[in-house]
Parts: structure tokens; C-alpha cells; sequence
């Protein structure tokens, strides 16, 4: 059973903001009500991610909670790739559009974020704006001010933290391969058994930056700009890699999976024996809807996962942003960031402090049931960091070069 409490929503609580940057709590206590008054009315276009049924339905709920509360109305934008709504920020830049733009919000990070960075397509600075961004504790979680290694600036909301973990049914596999030699040698012995998502499919490159992370000579270069490495030596460990596990994989790398959908329905089919996902519940919403065995549990690498931070950002000429700050900060309430971990409904890990909670909540959340494939906290491993992300980009195109898009 999975533990659930509603608490009050803290949009209002402006005593949270004590001490943000140089203005008074009573100055930003003002700002904040008269930012709730102008989004009174306005609709927020969030332009999201909507491959996956119960982020939906989360994104879905928190528009149901803004409405009935402030009276800002909520409607998904769903994308294939947030490079959609990049581009059409970017469109409207180059034909002056200065205001009235049509995105109001875009769930982002790496090189999207990166990219619309450096083109000036961002609102802002805003975060510090925020009530709720206090519970993050950002003095103690320099992470949540880095995106892929890019200062956040203030011009995005960390929502969402998420871990690369490896699953397989313990009953079948109790002793899983859990570095890139013991992944390759076991595909090799058993082959067919094991593939990965097509790149540039979010978690297909995400496989292919942990295994370059575990091979490459010098890890260091991975967290510079691209410019300033040799690609084609830092990358070779990796192609070398995959030239061995090819051949070994599912169809013999005639065809791959999409998502990590896919990969679970390969595994509930039979026709593989190690998935992975970039989420602790993948594997546990799988259990508990029948499509997977009881017995799959997770597991992460010797050598630790990659993890990163998703946010949300505001472009230069939303023509909300004042509702657009409203759904973000209720994003950051616990009350939304405890359903948003809760694997009944999506299972993506929090990125506010316990410590900056009521006991009350804090409690609720270390008493969550996280599901029965999900690790314990304290057995996720090291987290790698994400490269740099300029690196996405390269490596997506350098496979599709060498691999023909599958």
C-alpha cells in the first residue's frame, strides 16, 4: 500500500523566502501576491514530454489544482522532442515575435536548455522569484544550479530528479552483469537477450554516455565543451565497445526498441532478460500492472549510474508568465512533489530537502512505498554526472553515422 497525505499547498506561505538574494521577505511577500493576481485568468501552454501515460495524467492533475486554487488554467502542449518547442521559440525570435509568444512553460534540460540559453530565448532570471524554491535548499544542492554542467542562472525550476537503473527478474538473473565488461561478456554468452533504445532517443544516448563514462581514457573531457576535446579519441572506447555487443543483441541490432516502453514490453514478452530506465519505478509500475514478474528488481552499475536534474523554464516572450511562475512554484509544493514520487502515480524522485520540510511531511515522504523493484536510497550507488551537452549531440550523430539509425 502506498503511503498518501495531502498537505496544504504552500504557494502562500511567504515566510519560505527569508533570505533570497537582496529582497526583504516582506518585498517579496508583496511581489508574490501581485504575480497570483496578474495570472488570475491566464492559461499556461506547457509544452512537455507525452510519451508516457502517467506523466499525463500527473501533468493532468497539477493543471486541475492551479485552476481550482488561482484560477490559471493549464493545457499539455505534448511533444515527441522538446527540440519542437526550442525551435518554435527560436522561430519567433528570428520574426521579432518580442511578446504574446505561444509557449508559455517547457519542461527542459541539457542541450535543449543549453541551446536556448545561448540564443536568449529565456524569461528571466525568475527562480529566486519563487516561494516553494526555498524548500530545495539550494546553498546545500549546488546540483540543482547546474544543467548538464551548464549554470542554471536562475532561468529554470529544478521539478525532477531521475537515476539511470538497470532491472531483471532475480529469479532468472540473481547476479546481474553490473559493469560494461561483465554487461558485454554476459550479452555475448546469451545472446539476443539484451538491447538498448534507438538514439537519439533520450535513454538510448543516455546508454550510450554511461558506457562511455566507464571506458573513456580521461573522464574529465566528457565535461567540457566538445570544442575543446579530440572527439573522435575520447569516443572510440565506446564505438569499440559497441562493435563487440552488435552483434549479440536483440536482432542483432537490425532493429531496436523506442523507449523505455519498449524495453519493458520486450521484457514482459520474454525476448530479453536485462532492461533498463531512466526512473526508480519503471519496473515497479510494470509489477504492479501485471506486465511485469514479482520478482524483477533493479539494480545500478559498480561504478555508479548516471543521474540528472529536469526543470522547467519560461521563454523570453511567454505570453503568461506571471501564471507560468504559479504552476511552476505549485510544482515545488510537497504536496506536488509527493504524488510526483509516488510510483502509483509517476515515482520520480523529489528534489526538495527534507530538511527544509515539517516534520509532518518529511516523514511522509521517507515513509513512501516506493514500489518492490525500487533500490534503497542508500543502494543507488555513486550518481555520474551528465557530460556536458554538447556531447549529445555529437555522440547521436556519430552513431547514426556509423549505425545507420538501426
Amino acid at each position: 500500500m502506498h503511503f498518501r497525505r495531502s498537505f496544504a499547498p504552500l504557494v502562500l506561505v511567504f515566510g519560505l523566502l527569508t533570505g533570497v538574494s537582496t529582497v526583504s521577505a516582506k518585498d517579496a511577500s508583496m511581489e508574490w501576491k501581485q504575480v497570483l493576481s496578474a495570472a488570475q485568468g491566464q492559461t499556461v501552454y506547457w509544452n512537455a514530454w507525452g510519451g508516457d501515460s502517467r506523466i499525463n495524467a500527473y501533468i493532468g492533475w497539477t493543471g486541475k489544482q492551479v485552476k481550482e486554487r488561482f484560477g490559471v488554467s493549464v493545457v499539455h502542449v505534448k511533444l515527441t522532442d522538446t527540440a519542437e518547442a526550442v525551435a518554435r521559440v527560436l522561430a519567433e525570435k528570428s520574426a521579432g515575435r518580442a511578446e504574446g509568444g505561444a509557449i508559455d512553460l517547457i519542461w527542459i534540460n541539457g542541450e535543449n536548455f543549453a541551446a536556448m540559453k545561448r540564443n536568449g530565448l529565456l524569461f528571466g532570471p525568475w527562480l529566486d522569484r519563487l516561494p516553494n524554491h526555498a524548500l530545495t535548499d539550494p546553498a546545500n544542492n549546488p546540483d540543482l544550479g547546474l544543467d548538464f554542467g551548464v549554470p542554471v542562472d536562475g532561468l529554470e525550476m529544478p521539478w525532477a530528479r531521475a537515476r539511470l537503473v538497470f532491472y531483471r527478474d532475480s529469479a532468472v538473473l540473481p547476479e546481474p552483469p553490473a559493469t560494461s565488461d561483465a554487461l558485454l561478456a554476459w550479452a555475448q554468452e546469451n545472446r539476443g537477450r539484451f538491447t538498448y533504445p534507438l538514439p537519439p532517443s533520450f535513454l538510448g544516448t543516455t546508454f550510450l554516455k554511461q558506457i562511455l563514462i566507464e571506458r573513456v581514457a580521461d573522464e574529465s573531457a566528457l565535461y567540457k565543451p566538445i570544442s575543446e576535446s579530440d572527439f573522435a579519441a575520447v569516443s572510440q572506447p565506446l564505438w569499440d565497445y559497441l562493435d563487440q555487443l552488435h552483434p549479440a543483441l536483440w536482432r542483432q541490432a537490425r532493429s531496436f526498441p523506442k523507449n523505455a516502453g519498449g524495453m519493458r514490453r520486450l521484457m514482459s514478452d520474454g525476448e530479453i532478460d536485462i532492461s533498463f530506465a531512466f526512473s526508480q519505478s519503471e519496473a515497479s509500475a510494470g509489477i504492479e500492472s501485471g506486465e511485469l514478474p514479482g520478482t524483477v528488481r533493479n539494480y545500478v552499475f559498480d561504478s555508479g549510474t548516471i543521474g540528472n536534474v529536469s526543470f522547467v523554464a519560461i521563454p523570453f516572450n511567454a505570453a503568461h508568465s506571471d501564471a507560468a511562475m504559479v504552476l511552476a512554484n505549485f510544482l515545488l509544493s510537497p504536496e506536488a512533489q509527493m504524488r510526483k514520487q509516488d510510483p502509483a502515480y509517476w515515482g520520480s524522485a523529489t528534489v526538495l530537502s527534507l530538511g527544509q520540510l515539517e516534520n509532518e511531511q518529511a516523514d511522509a515522504f521517507r515513509s513512501l512505498d516506493l514500489g518492490p523493484a525500487a533500490l534503497p536510497a542508500d543502494q543507488l550507488g555513486t550518481m555520474l554526472a551528465e557530460p556536458h551537452p554538447s556531447w549529445t549531440e555529437a555522440l547521436e550523430a556519430e552513431w547514426v553515422r556509423r549505425y545507420g539509425g538501426g
